[in-house]
């Protein structure tokens, strides 16, 4: 994309404005004054800086994106299919089907099964709760921080106090 030659783009050199011949016009004889605007040798060049700005322009550039040839189309899903002959044994046999289906799920629901389940479900979520309470209450007094906080208790009821949270976290 860019030449890696920057010959094309970079000023004459101090040395090449120095060792300059003189230039004969009409009668007089004329020298070239020395350009005060050349780059001093230690800033950048033209030649750096010209590929360099172009690069950065290029990345930072923000070009609008288009959808594609297909933008305006609707697509294929819009466009409603051919209306299916109806075949009367499977629409009434689909009919049962849905019957048999809605009955079932109102005899499981209102079944003994299903409501022992979700009463044991319950049960269990309130004891796993409590026993989690437990076990972070029991960490706590041994530490002696949080709300089971042993401080101000004599040591036997500190041991107490912890022999009770232990056994209710594993014999309940």
């Amino acid at each position: 994309m860019f030449s890696s030659s920057t010959a094309a783009f970079s000023p004459p050199s101090h040395a090449a404005l120095r060792s300059t011949t003189p230039v004969a016009v009409g009668a007089e004889l004329l020298r070239p004054q020395p350009c005060f605007l050349a780059p001093k040798p230690a800033s950048r060049s033209p030649g750096v800086i010209f590929p360099l700005a172009a690069s950065v322009s290029i990345l930072l550039w923000t070009t609008p994106v288009n959808a594609g040839i297909l933008s305006g189309f609707s697509g294929l899903e819009s466009v409603p299919g051919p209306q299916l002959p109806q075949i009367d044994f499977l629409k009434q046999w689909n009919d049962t089907n849905q019957k048999k289906y809605a009955e079932n799920d109102s005899r499981f629901k209102e079944s003994s099964v299903l409501k022992e389940l979700l009463e044991k479900s319950r049960l269990n979520k309130e004891r796993n709760k409590r026993e989690i309470q437990d076990k972070y209450c029991l960490r706590g007094a041994e530490w002696g921080v949080g709300d089971c906080s042993t401080e101000g208790m004599t040591q036997e009821e500190r041991d107490d106090f912890v022999a009770m949270l232990k056994k209710r976290t594993r014999g309940d």
